[in-house]
């Protein structure tokens, strides 16, 4: 009987727990096709502001019915989220994972967490 993982497998693992996290088709799609690092970082650029659209439409939506309290206490929170993620992803973009990390890892990272913002502004519209 055999166990544990052949050493494909390991490898394929590893390289799962390391690759950015893609969620987006479209992102998928224009990279297939890339051939170079701009194209790379504008795949990824175009995501992130899908994002961001995304994010605000869900925020239009959804702060303009909330209580005055809600609304003040929501907004607290989002400026809070900002904050974050305006830091949030930068290790990947500071050069020391190469220009992968700038054009690959970052703007996947960027546009996930702002995506999964976006999720949780949707879910809060949903339970209302």
């Amino acid at each position: 009987m055999k166990t544990g993982l052949s050493i494909g497998a390991a490898i394929g693992l590893c390289l799962l727990a390391v690759a950015p996290a893609h969620a987006d088709a479209v992102y998928d799609g224009c990279a297939a096709k890339a051939v170079s690092n701009v194209d790379y970082s504008d795949c990824g650029s175009a995501w992130i502001m899908r994002e961001d659209k995304r994010l605000n439409a869900a925020w239009k939506r959804l702060y303009p019915d909330l209580p005055p309290q809600s609304k003040k206490d929501l907004l607290a929170e989002q400026r809070l989220w900002i904050a974050y993620k305006d830091k949030s992803c930068l290790w990947r973009a500071n050069g020391d994972w190469g220009r992968e990390g700038q054009v690959i890892a970052y703007p996947t990272c960027r546009a996930k967490v702002i995506g999964d913002r976006a999720a949780y502004l949707e879910m809060m519209i949903a339970d209302m």
